[in-house]
């Protein structure tokens, strides 16, 4: 099967890393699932998909390009690059910058006075807040009716004035926090993101893409790559910011290593099980942590997964029992069934082959 790229020997992960899957053994159960998966992404079954890779005990197994893309391809994987918000704040936490994640923002925000909608509330805003996107602000990406709506945002230049302006929400359609799975309610807020590399920015006392670069780019040794900012030039985490595939697999796969990378500790043990331990519910079969997805995947049997998702059904995803780490990218940018297409991928075919693999 030659159009699928074999790596003999690639320094992706932080061990050596070798081609473990022979195509040429096409009666093997787990690639006869990855070969029908990649004739059903060619054919255009799942629209526009554009990257695969999968990895076990840090080892790549597959790696497939589509719709005229490549490994040196930047993806605009879209919100995926929120959770850089998370490993940033357990960054600054790991270095004492922060103390811990209950601090509250506003020790570190100085937005422009004065503040609309003043309410005594806005003071107890916490970084776990805005971390599992649960603030009492009422912000609602997904209700095109939020005063804190996404696309009220872009068009104004201060983010962070946008997002502090918003008044208190009520829930008039949802449970409150108290009667909420996890004591949270989780509503979609990218400007709460937003605000969250200010706040995190301010605590390092430097640009928070210097952080960035010095604190967990240049050790994983990711060298190309695209920033997005705000209109007034802070790193934009509420997403858009661009990487190659194989990026994004090294930004999974440090999470299943606890935080390590090439013996550096670059955030805590005790931060990944935080981020990915349930705070929020988003609905059925699905929590929230911080900043990642958690939802299992699987046919007969579901394995638990922790995940970076952005519109288009992008997921950079690690499935700790399987010690595996999946990136799947797309352009299916506003596609209805996106995110049905990906899981579907993960289900029937990903989750099965991992669990046939020698």
């Amino acid at each position: 099967m030659e159009r699928f790229i074999l790596l003999v020997l690639l320094s992706v992960l932080p061990i050596l890393l070798n081609a473990q899957l022979d195509f040429s053994e096409k009666n093997r159960k787990d690639v006869k699932l990855l070969i029908e998966m990649d004739q059903r992404i060619t054919d255009g079954d799942y629209e526009k998909i554009t990257s695969v890779l999968i990895a076990k005990q840090g080892k790549l197994l597959f790696e497939k390009y589509y719709n005229s893309t490549n490994k040196t391809t930047l993806r605009n994987a879209r919100s995926v690059t929120k959770t850089m918000a998370t490993i940033l704040t357990g960054i600054a936490i790991q270095k004492g910058l922060i103390i811990s994640e209950n601090e509250k923002i506003f020790k570190y925000l100085n937005p422009r006075q004065p503040i609309k909608n003043k309410d005594s509330r806005k003071e107890e805003i916490s970084i776990e807040d805005l971390l599992t996107m649960s603030s009492i602000l009422e912000c609602d990406d997904d209700n095109i009716f939020s005063r804190g709506h996404e696309e009220r945002m872009y068009i104004i230049e201060d983010w962070l004035q946008f997002f502090v302006n918003l008044p208190v929400r009520s829930y008039p359609f949802s449970p409150k926090p108290e009667d909420s799975p996890y004591g949270r309610a989780m509503s979609y807020c990218s400007a709460g993101t937003a605000a969250l590399a200010e706040v995190v920015e301010a605590a390092v006392k430097m640009p928070l893409d210097t952080f960035a670069r010095q604190n967990f780019l240049n050790p994983l040794e990711i060298k190309d790559y695209k920033f997005h900012y705000t209109p007034t030039g802070v790193l934009n985490t509420a997403g858009g910011s661009e990487y190659r595939s194989r990026d994004f697999l090294k930004m999974i796969q440090v999470f299943l290593q606890d935080g390590q990378w090439n013996g550096k500790q670059i955030f805590s043990k005790k931060w990944v099980k935080k981020a990915t331990t349930p705070k929020a519910n988003v609905r059925e079969g699905t929590d929230y942590g911080y900043l990642l997805w958690l939802k299992s995947f699987g046919m007969d049997k579901k394995y638990k997964a922790y995940y970076m998702s952005g519109n288009g059904g992008q997921k950079v995803l690690a499935i700790p029992e399987l010690e595996a780490v999946i990136v799947i990218t797309t352009t299916n940018y506003g596609k209805r069934k996106a995110h049905q297409y990906t899981d579907e991928i993960m289900n029937n075919f990903i989750v099965p082959a991992l669990l046939k693999m020698e």
